[in-house]
Parts: structure tokens; sequence; C-alpha cells
């Protein structure tokens, strides 16, 4: 069933409410914050004489002023909320000004002055890694015999892989806004993927305990990662001035600061070897990850992680060594994106069989076909893959798509045109759904039903944008069979929902949803009960609710869905229900690095064309074409909107979104005219999409499996396709595997040797 987003026509009228768009009461503080204007050294003055001057300014609060712990790291504890002697990239936060609006807050902030000792800056994750600049110790997966591997192969190839970061460009930007309550409690609406992050955070902020923060969100003008750790330092800002002053508390970073002051993506610099039969098996592949962290490890280790779990993508390879080392570097702390590590591995991987095809004088989609995972292959870390649908997906593509013309025509273009070219490349994906953190895969919902029919709904997921509450609603819409507008997906709230893991990981459909159909399943027993009473018949068998309506041995009753609600009222009957959902049978043993870390894998395979400029370095995406396994979608319109989004937003990490900082670690790329991001006019001409049928079973709700992150690698091959015009023009040119492949780099290899 395909049913829009209940916030589009929200969105369209402009009546969607954000943190900024909240009505404050009398007397809200704002706040603006001080942060470094260094990459690297120590404080040894902060004066503030001149912005306390300012008519407005209530207070400075600086780390001293922190009751608690002075600590925001989430999984390794390395960051503090605000600097205290030294401080460790641009933007770093170092004090916060609140006054009586916001121009005088961030007017202040300009008076601060700050006087420091620079230390050396080190900005290449290479370099960190030299000096042993870890933030955590490198991790290996692997299987087989790497070493012994070698003598096996007829053909290796070496190579060197670097992918640079991706900023966020969330519409709404980080912010927080908090009011005091009453015995010493405190009501944070934040902009955050991660409630129960900001509520234990603030608690340790205060050192108060978690119960007496209550952290609501209603939704997100988008996250894409960006807000899963991010966004609570920001709403730690704004508790801690709750509790200095005891008045509320508005912290909304304009852009500028935004894009200065955040994480993007992970930057990798990688290296590869791959050996080869000479009848295309891969047999070997070896390789080093240097993950460019930034100064704080935020969720740096488990990106890592997830880059280390999709080392392979889409192929089994018997002997594998992968290691990756997350390296500690001065720039702002990176964090996740979608994705979360699997594009930079998957990019390293197809970089390996692009330059092994080229050595062996063939087509990479023959490498990639004769490597395809079959049902029964192990992956490095031990798990089995379940599935046909990588083979399924790819063979699926090839003849609804034509591949074989495409590539006829291709070849007849590229004769007949010297100054234009065109190039293809197909990207077969294999993405594993869940946390890599097995505890995180757990979920809980709320169900009321109220007296007149109407169903209230409260789980952890958290929209932002990407239909999740949809899928919510529909699923409880399911399970009583009633209208979906008799749904109601409440906000995001700690009281209601404790414990509650991030929007992330393209899982909160899978737990929400299913925490949800549980809570429906449990009333509806009650309630089938209760009908059997009432209609006095005895079988439990042969009622059904269908439309409304109470069926009994397939006759329409006189019983309506609101009917029967009205009298399980005025009979006492619960009409509510609380459920919980944990994935079953996941694990993963970090000492051994093996387990079952995923629930299920998408998989998909995309043919991406491309026209070339070859005077200018100019292209145009003329057609992405995706056969997709998305199980039973429960809302095809969606998952359409999800995978063109991803799409269109990986081939702008692989080709225009370059993020540049300096040689002092200044961010150049700091406005929307110096860093450029798909639009319109940039969109490929043709997207199709074709959902594979299946008949295979997963742990999706309804069968349904994840969309989120998985199409976004579909982009990579889009990149590939790029390389291969440049090589129908230039035979000759020696490629350099550097994401993004923007027109400029473009054109300086199309004229290189």
């Amino acid at each position: 069933m395909s049913i829009k987003n209940k916030d589009t026509i929200l969105h369209v009228q402009g009546k969607s409410q954000f943190i900024d768009d909240q009505i404050v009461p009398e007397g809200t503080l704002y706040a603006a914050v001080v942060s470094s204007s260094i990459a690297h050294g120590k404080i040894l003055k902060i004066d503030d004489e001149e912005a306390r001057k300012i008519n407005g300014i209530v207070c400075i609060l600086t780390a001293s002023d922190v009751p608690g712990q002075n600590q925001i790291g989430n999984i390794i504890k390395d960051e503090t909320l605000l600097a205290e002697n030294d401080v460790h990239y641009i933007g770093q936060p170092i004090a916060v000004i609140l006054a009586t609006d916001a121009f005088t807050a961030r007017k202040a902030a300009k008076k601060i002055n700050i006087r420091y000792e620079a230390f050396p800056a080190v900005f290449d994750p290479r370099e960190a890694y030299k000096n042993g600049s870890l933030i955590a110790p490198e991790r290996t997966f692997s299987c087989g015999n790497i070493d012994d591997a070698w003598r096996k192969c007829d053909v290796i190839v070496e190579g060197r892989v670097e992918s640079g970061g991706q900023e966020h460009l969330y519409l709404e930007t980080q912010g927080a806004f908090a009011i005091p309550m009453e015995h010493g409690k405190l009501k944070v609406f934040s902009s955050t993927q991660s409630p129960t992050i900001v509520q234990k955070t603030i608690a340790g902020i205060l050192n108060i305990l978690m119960h007496k923060i209550e952290v609501d969100v209603l939704r997100l003008g988008g996250g894409f990662g960006g807000k899963e750790d991010q966004a609570t330092a920001w709403a730690c800002m704004a508790a801690l001035g709750v509790w200095k002053t005891g008045k509320p508390v508005k912290l909304v970073l304009r852009r500028h600061d935004d894009l200065r002051m955040t994480g993007k993506r992970h930057p990798y610099s990688s290296d590869f070897k791959i050996g080869l039969t000479n009848d295309y098996k891969i047999v070997a592949y070896e390789a080093m990850f240097y993950q460019n962290a930034g100064a704080a490890a935020d969720l740096s280790t488990a990106i890592l992680e997830r880059t280390l779990f999709h080392t392979t993508n889409s192929y089994f390879i018997p002997n594998v060594k992968a290691t990756a080392a997350s390296c500690k570097t001065n720039l702002p702390p990176n964090t996740a994106f979608r994705g979360f590590g699997s594009p930079q591995a998957m990019f390293v991987i197809e970089s390996a069989i692009h330059k092994a095809a080229e050595k062996m004088g063939v087509d990479s989609s023959i490498i990639q076909h004769i490597n395809l995972l079959n049902e029964g292959d192990e992956f490095p870390f031990g798990m089995t893959y379940k599935s046909k649908t990588a083979h399924e997906c790819w063979d699926n593509a090839q003849e609804l798509y034509h591949v074989n013309e495409i590539i006829n025509e291709i070849k007849v273009f590229n004769e007949q045109n010297s100054a234009v070219k065109k190039g293809m490349a197909l990207m077969p994906i294999c993405f594993g759904i869940s946390f890599t953190t097995t505890f995180l895969n757990q979920a809980s919902a709320l169900v009321h039903v109220y007296s007149d029919g109407s169903v209230g709904i409260s789980t952890a997921a958290v929209e932002m944008g990407q239909g999740v509450n949809t899928k919510i609603r529909q699923t409880a819409a399911r399970v009583f069979s009633i209208d979906i507008e008799r749904v109601f997906i409440e906000t995001t709230n700690t009281t209601r929902i404790a414990n509650t893991s991030p929007t992330a990981a393209s899982s909160a459909a899978d737990l929400n949803g299913n925490a949800t159909r549980i809570a429906c399943e449990q009333i509806l027993c009650r309630l089938r009960t209760f009908a059997l009473e009432q209609l006095k018949q005895p079988d439990a068998s042969k009622i059904d609710f269908r439309d409304e309506t109470i069926f009994y041995n397939n006759q329409p009753t006189a019983l309506t869905w609101e009917i029967l609600i009205g009298q399980a009222y005025i009979n006492r009957q619960n009409l509510s229900a609380h459920a919980h959902y944990a994935t079953p049978a996941i694990f993963f043993d970090r000492a051994t690095e093996k387990g079952n870390a995923f629930a299920y894998h998408v998989c998909g395979t995309a043919i991406s064309k491309v026209t070339l400029d070859c005077l200018r370095g100019t292209y145009t995406i003329d057609a992405v074409k995706i056969v997709h396994d998305g199980g039973t979608s429960i809302n095809e319109l969606i998952d359409r909107g999800q995978i063109e989004g991803a799409l269109v937003q990986g081939i702008g990490w692989l080709t225009m979104e370059e993020v540049l900082y300096d040689e002092a670690g200044i961010l150049l790329s700091n406005t929307f005219s110096a860093y450029k991001i798909p639009d319109i006019q940039f969109t490929p001409t043709d997207i199709s999409i074709h959902f594979l049928e299946s008949d295979e079973t997963n742990l999706g709700v309804f069968n349904s499996k994840a969309i989120g992150e998985p199409p976004f690698m579909y982009a990579i091959g889009t990149y590939f396709a790029l390389i291969n015009a440049i090589k129908a023009f230039n035979p000759n040119v020696h490629i350099k595997y550097d994401a993004p492949m923007t027109p400029e780099k473009a054109l300086l290899s199309l004229y290189s040797a």
C-alpha cells in the first residue's frame, strides 16, 4: 500500500514545527557558542570583560560551570562539552553566552578574546597513524589464509583509494530548547536522532538522575546521521544554561556555524591488494583503511567496524585480511552519515576490481558477476549469507534493462564522437541490516486505543523525512484492520518510551514497527475475546476483524470497530499495551571478530550511464537503473523516494561534494556557493527502480526490508561510469581512485598520461 507521508502536506504549506518554530515562554534566554579559532593549542586566557559590558548579557558559561562530568563522549569518553585547557579543532566549543535575545548573544560572542599557545596540528590520517595517534587500537577482520593465497593467484594488483568527506546539509540546523520544570526537572526539545543519549549525557553533565530529564522530539528537518551523536552537545549546553539560570534557554546554530563546528562523513585513505585466477575468480583480498576520525571518537569506532563488515561488498572471497585504524586528527570529530562506513569500504573493493579488470583486459562486470555471493557463502566475519537475491538482482537487471544493448549503444556512440564520450558501470550491493552493537537492536512501543476508536502510538522512532511514522501507522492500521486516519503517532519522548536506541542503521521501521505490531496484537487478542463474549459465540478461530467490521464465520456482524471499542471501555477492558521487541539470533564477538551480526542483508544491482564532455570535464548522469530487494514493501511510494534520495545523495558524495580545509584547518567549503550538492538539474535524467519479487522471509515488519541506507551505495557505479568514459577518451590515462570526481578532476584526468 502506498500512502504519502502525513507530514508532506505540512511541509509544503510551511506548517511543520521544528525547534526554531516553537513558541517560547516569556523570559527565554538565547545562547551563542564561542569556539576555538585554532586547530590545536592551549588556552592561556579567556578575556570576557568586553562581552559582559553588553546590555542584555545574563551569564557566560565555561567548563568550570559544569556541575557534573564535562564529557559528551558516547562510546569513548574523550570529548569535553566545553574545552578546559586545550583545544583540538577549529570550532571546538569553549564558552556559551546567554542573553535576552539571539542577536545580543552573538554580538557578545564576537567580543570574547581568547589567547592561545598554538601546537602543531595534523589533518592527514596517514600522518596521524604514523605518529601513533589513534582513537582506539586498530582492528582486523580475516578469513582463510591470506599469505598462502597470493601464490595461487595469476594476477595481482595493488592500489590506493581516497574518498572524501561529505556535509550532511540537513535543512534544519542543530538546535535545542530547554525549559525548567518543578522538582528540579528539565524538559529538553532536541533535534536529535538519539533522545536517550541526549537524556543520559545531560544527566551526566548536570550530575542528576536520568528521570529528571525529559527529552522530546517532534520531527527533524533532516538528519542523515548528523544528528545521531552530534546533536547532543547543543542540548547539553541549553540544559546547562537552564540549570544555571532557572530560565528557559534556546540554542539554534546558524548555518555557517553548523558547517564550521560539526563533523562530516569520514574521509578515508585506503590501500588494497587483490589477487585473481585467469578465470576471474578473486582468490585473495587485502585492505588497509585509514579513517580520518577528527579530534574525538564520536561514533568513529562503530563506523570503522561497519567498514570492516562491508569490506567485500557483494562478493565471496575465500581469503581476506582487512585492517582498519581510526586516526585522530585536528578536524571536527567526524560522525555518522548514511551508510555508516560501508560506502568507503565498497568504494575500495570496487576500485580494486576495476583495476584488476583493466589489467586483465575485461570489463569490471565480468569479475563482479563471477564472484557474486551465493547462498551458503561465508563473510569474512563468519556469518553465512542466507539468500539468493544477489544473483537474482543482477540477473533481473541484465534482462529488464537490456544491458547488452546499452553496451552496444555506448560503443557505437563513442566510435562516432571524439569530444563527447559515454560510460557505463554496474554496481551490485550487499548491505547488512542491524546495529552491529547488539544491545541496540531493541525497541518499545506504547499503544493506546481511545474510547472513540482512535489510536495513539509512541515509539522510539524519530521522523526526519524518511516516512517511518507512516509505516508505523500502517502497521497499526493493518493489525487492527482500521482506517489509517484513525492512527496518530505521538512525539518521541523519553518519559513514554525509555532507553531508546537511535533512529539509525536503517533499523527504525524494523525495530519500532515490530514493537508496534506486538503491542497492537496484544490489544487485538483482548478485543477478540471480548467480541466473542458480546456475540455470544464459542469459537475464537472464526472471529475476524476486516475493514472496521467484526466478522464471525466469514459473515459481518453488527459489531463495528467503534461500537466494539466503546463497549470494551464501558466493560473495563484494557485498551493499552506496551510491547518490547529485540531482534533475535544476532550476536558478534569482538574477541574473535566473528558472529551473526545482521538480521538480514539487502541486495541490489544498479546500472549507471553517463555522458562526459571531454573538452570541459563536465558531465551528465543519463540514467541509473536499479533492481532492488526491498522484501515485501509496506509502502512502495516511500521506498521509492528513499532509493531516489539515497542515490542522488551518493552521487553528490562521489562527484561534486568536496569538503576542503586549508593548511591551518579552516573549512573552505563553508557556504552554499563553495559547497555544491546535486540539484534538480544534476539529478539523473532517468531513475528506474524495479523491486525484486522474492518469496524469501526476513525479520522486517510484515516481511519488508530496510530501505534508508543500502541505495546510497548504488551511486558508486556512477563514479566508475565516469572513469570508463574517461578511459574511452584517453585509454592511456593512469586512474587515480580519488572521490569525489569533480569536473576539475575529470578534466585533468582526461589529459593525463
